[in-house]
């Protein structure tokens, strides 16, 4: 199937590269005019030229509700209108919790969880002055749902992005705006994300394989695998989907931990 997003507008953040890039080339493919946002404009570029022609590229710092004001009115003043939004900034810090530094915590509530509330305002300000609703997508994360021992800060962002969701999504069905709001929570990626743990256990694949082994379809997720379940939500096919946590995990998060199918 394509053309599911023929003559919508899509604005990625966090845009410049992994989950973003990908799914800024799928919605370009499915027909979406698309606008790769981030902080790192020349990654951004090069994902605005791998969506082909109408390719948007746009410096956006989630943190600052300026930075979010100027590229809507940017993308309404050129494009006139706005149905999607893939929030998918997010940073990340592991560690022991007690040595965690207050400028790692700081930095993730910025960009994880106010990044996304300040998206979410902009996005329903911009679509509802549009008129057409529309989708916002949340990349939340499998830490959005359970916590980790090492990652508590990171756990923490996420799970406010989760309940954010759901609670922006009643706010825009009382509103009658016709825009939708959902959440994605994938397991371990495949991205750049992952280039410190890999540089930490010396040999990448051999890090995928050991992380693979704990999800029990067997891999790591890839970005497409996100991409496509962004499209969906993105889509005419998730209509009467509004406030829900799609998980892209594997099944990692439906039994025990370290029950896998008996192969």
């Amino acid at each position: 199937m394509a053309d599911r997003l023929d003559g919508r507008v899509a604005v990625i953040t966090g845009g410049a590269s992994g989950i973003g890039r990908a799914t800024a080339v799928m919605l370009a493919h499915e027909g979406a005019r698309v606008i790769a946002a981030d902080l790192n404009l020349a990654g951004a570029e090069e994902t605005a030229r791998r969506c082909g022609e109408g390719g948007i590229a746009r410096e956006l710092d989630v943190s600052e509700p300026e930075s979010w004001r100027a590229v809507f009115d940017d993308v309404l003043d050129i494009c006139g209108r706005l149905d999607v939004l893939v929030n998918g900034a997010g940073v990340g810090w592991a560690g022991d919790f007690a040595n965690m530094p207050m400028d790692a915590w700081n930095t993730m509530v910025a960009v994880n969880l106010t990044g996304v509330m300040l998206g979410c305002q902009a996005g329903v300000k911009a679509m509802e002055r549009a008129g057409n609703g529309g989708s916002i997508i949340n990349i939340s994360s499998m830490g959005g749902l359970v916590g980790g021992d090492d990652i508590v800060g990171y756990c923490a962002t996420k799970g406010g992005v989760t309940l954010l969701t759901k609670a922006v999504a009643l706010y825009c069905a009382r509103r009658k705006s016709g825009i939708r709001c959902n959440s994605v929570h994938p397991t371990y990626v495949d991205t750049e994300m992952l280039d410190p743990i890999a540089e930490a256990y010396g040999d990448r694949d051999a890090m995928l394989k050991a992380m693979g082994a704990l999800v029990p379809l067997g891999r790591v997720a890839r970005p497409d695998d996100v991409a496509h379940a962004i499209l969906f939500l993105a889509s005419d096919e998730s209509a009467m989907v509004s406030g829900s946590p799609l998980l892209v995990d594997g099944a990692q998060l439906a039994g025990f931990p370290g029950v896998h199918a008996v192969e």
